[in-house]
């Protein structure tokens, strides 16, 4: 099969607005929108396809709630009286959040997801300055928010039931997923269904493995001990692609010029904000998604970070409250 020529996007086709509102706590997200003192650079939402603007635009010409939105939200008003947020995220992953050794500025979807959250409750020109990064692993992300040490987690952070008992979820904001990686010469592979008869780099002991063997029972999977021996498999062609989360792979084209993502990633793995349990963020949060995506600014973000890489049409954001572990709560009686 040629390698397809349309314009590839990151994320599968999402539920219309209207869909996504109705799904997200349709009343409740309709008056965070409506609550928005500052709709953004033009007022109207973003509907380019070019990849690339600027970070700083991104982050500092989206929404701020209005006062009253803020002081209906007790896990908010605590944010905006501290004059901080405080984010559970990471200084090394790049593409989506990653610290420059010089400046130690943050930058990256994730980064500026949060960002743009501070500036929301907080206000002010300078989104960047509003946020105060700890550094978040997979064993501590539910430790630092019931603990209280950060108000929020933004870090590719997968929503799943499970980790739902502990924390609350709000988004899904981003829709991740096992995706595939060549050689930037390979021509003959456009998709999963092209890896039959193919050998395929996975790491060991990963969900990779059995992802791709459900998806192209065909191919030969190769297991590697970690990311950086898949990637110099690949690159020497020892194996003729490489299977692993997107978000990886993502950082992988960053610095290395040699390898390319073809195709969508074939499974849904759906990053969310974490936040404190039984506290009354998840509205508030969901209503701030609702509003950087209706003005825009979610896609000046994608396209400032992750458009920058990838080029091609700008995705539909994954319907808020939708996923397993994300849903939004009922409305009191």
């Amino acid at each position: 099969m040629a390698l397809s020529t349309t314009p590839r996007s990151i994320i599968r086709p999402a539920l219309s607005r209207r869909g996504m509102l109705t799904c997200a706590g349709g009343l409740g997200i309709a008056l965070a929108l409506a609550a928005c003192s500052d709709t953004g650079a033009d007022g109207k939402a973003v509907a380019s396809s070019t990849a690339g603007g600027d970070y700083d635009t991104a982050i500092n010409s989206g929404p701020v709630a209005a006062d009253d939105a803020v002081a209906a939200s007790t896990w908010a008003s605590a944010i905006k009286q501290a004059g901080i947020l405080r984010l559970g995220g990471s200084k090394t992953a790049q593409v989506f959040s990653i610290e420059d050794p010089t400046t130690h500025r943050i930058t990256g979807f994730d980064a500026a997801i949060g960002q743009a959250l501070a500036r929301y409750i907080i206000g002010g020109d300078d989104a960047a300055s509003l946020v105060e990064v700890t550094q978040a692993t997979s064993d501590t992300r539910e430790t630092l928010l019931t603990n209280g040490t950060v108000d929020v987690v933004i870090a590719t952070y997968t929503i799943t039931e499970e980790r739902a008992q502990k924390i609350s979820f709000a988004g899904p904001y981003y829709s991740s997923g096992q995706t595939v990686a060549v050689h930037k010469d390979t021509m003959d592979i456009a998709s999963v269904t092209d890896l039959a008869g193919r050998t395929v780099a996975v790491q060991s002991g990963s969900s990779s493995q059995t992802a791709l063997a459900e998806a192209c029972p065909g191919a030969t999977p190769t297991p590697f001990e970690d990311n950086s021996a898949c990637l110099s498999a690949l690159q020497t062609r020892q194996v003729d692609a490489y299977v692993v989360d997107e978000s990886l792979l993502l950082a992988a084209v960053e610095n290395n010029t040699d390898i390319k993502i073809v195709g969508q990633p074939f499974t849904e793995d759906p990053y969310g904000l974490g936040l404190p349990k039984d506290s009354d963020a998840q509205a508030f949060v969901n209503g701030f998604l609702a509003a950087i995506e209706a003005d825009g600014t979610w896609t000046r973000i994608w396209q400032s970070t992750i458009g920058a890489i990838i080029g091609g049409d700008v995705p539909q954001p994954p319907v808020i409250g939708s996923v397993a572990g994300a849903q939004t709560a009922a409305p009191a009686s």
